[in-house]
């Protein structure tokens, strides 16, 4: 068996724990297998609940061959550990309270569970579940909207229309933010003439179209239809 270790050097500051995933994920590469089990699942759901996520958010990770043990608990995979004989390697950050992720795993859960009378953990995974259907199913209702025809933009249905606002305007994954989408809204039915959105530029109609222009440059641009997310 071949071993390598890696590291990535972090400034300390905001957003660590983000950052700290990033780089993790461009040192281990696209096709690497994560060791995400159930309880992971759940912490993962109720950070996106503390955030006030919607569908996307609250799906949490999805199942993938990336993502192996994501049906296990992390009880299982412990005992599975022990009974191959393996050590596994215990990160000394996961008890550390300064990160949120620890104090839903070390305090939230236990005190839901305390709460609830069960182990609430299946629970969270199931809306996950359910959550993660109407996701793809948004997702594909808005891919059939063109988010630049101020027309359609304005008949579609409220959450449709938003799905399409966040993926045209995603950059590298990051849509914009629920405010941004609101005021694109407002474009597209003429109750504003033009809003700005933060990172991406000045969204205005005209004829009936939408177009994203640099704040900087009077020079329109007119994005091609986005795919789905």
């Amino acid at each position: 068996m071949i071993f390598t270790c890696s590291r990535a050097e972090l400034d300390d500051g905001a957003n660590f724990e983000a950052r700290a995933r990033a780089a993790r994920f461009d040192l281990l590469g696209p096709d690497a297998l994560t060791g995400h089990t159930a309880d992971d699942q759940a912490e993962t759901v109720l950070l996106a609940l503390l955030r006030g996520s919607g569908a996307t958010g609250l799906s949490a990770m999805r199942p993938s061959i990336t993502r192996p043990l994501l049906g296990l608990r992390r009880s299982e995979t412990q005992q599975l550990c022990a009974a191959l004989g393996l050590n596994p390697v215990e990160d000394p950050t996961n008890t550390n309270p300064r990160f949120r992720r620890n104090r839903v795993r070390h305090e939230l859960l236990p005190l839901l569970n305390a709460i609830a009378e069960r182990d609430v953990v299946p629970l969270l995974v199931r809306s996950a579940d359910l959550l993660g259907d109407d996701d793809s199913l948004l997702d594909g209702l808005a891919a059939e909207v063109n988010p630049t025809d101020a027309k359609a933009l304005a008949a579609a249905p409220l959450p449709v229309a938003r799905r399409a606002i966040r993926a045209w305007l995603s950059i590298d994954g990051y849509p914009p933010d629920a405010a941004a989408v609101a005021r694109v809204l407002q474009v597209a039915t003429g109750s504003r003439s033009a809003c700005e959105v933060t990172g991406v530029g000045r969204v205005r109609r005209s004829q009936q179209q939408l177009w994203v222009e640099p704040i900087t440059s009077t020079t329109p641009h007119f994005p091609s239809t986005p795919s789905t997310r």
